[in-house]
């Protein structure tokens, strides 16, 4: 059910501009000198909320960094570092400033048998609620209908709002 699901997104999304998928990788060390970590093009996807959607395979979402080049910044917070280096890897992978990445995305198993019931697996994306595939889209959120959630997403990538673009 859930292939068939993903393989009418994708009929639909046909057209549609989708957004590139990068895997952050720490470059070999050359006369035992480290290199800066970048982040390498891994393809392309329509971002559908939490899920990445490819031509054969549907993620779920990891971060997504906007690329730039590296630049000295003064940060009150570790995060912001972390994020500023995230978006200086990206640039040194190739990315052209300004380009939206996603990063540490993982391949879902959307085979419904190993979609585990909401109350096994509190923590999980997709379960199966009543015997329907779900989705939670947030982690403090509960789970939706996963054909409704797919649907809704779609069309607000083939129809954005006024303004979106």
């Amino acid at each position: 059910m859930t292939g068939e699901l993903f393989a009418r997104a994708r009929e639909r999304l046909a057209g549609v501009p989708t957004e590139p998928l990068g895997e952050l990788v720490a470059p070999r060390r050359v006369l035992g000198i480290a290199r800066a970590p970048r982040i390498v093009p891994r393809g392309a996807a329509w971002h559908l909320g939490a899920l990445l959607l490819t031509d054969r395979a549907v993620l779920a979402t990891g971060e997504i960094v906007r690329s730039r080049r590296e630049a000295p910044r003064g940060y009150t917070a570790e995060s912001q570092r972390r994020r500023s280096e995230l978006a200086a890897a990206a640039f040194r992978g190739g990315f052209a400033e300004g380009t939206a990445v996603h990063i540490g995305w993982h391949e879902l198993d959307l085979d419904d048998a190993s979609i585990p019931a909401a109350g096994d697996a509190a923590s999980a994306l997709l379960a199966m609620v009543d015997g329907v595939a779900s989705i939670r889209w947030s982690p403090a959120g509960g789970y939706v209908p996963l054909a409704a959630y797919v649907e809704e997403r779609v069309e607000l990538l083939v129809h954005p709002p006024q303004g979106a673009t």
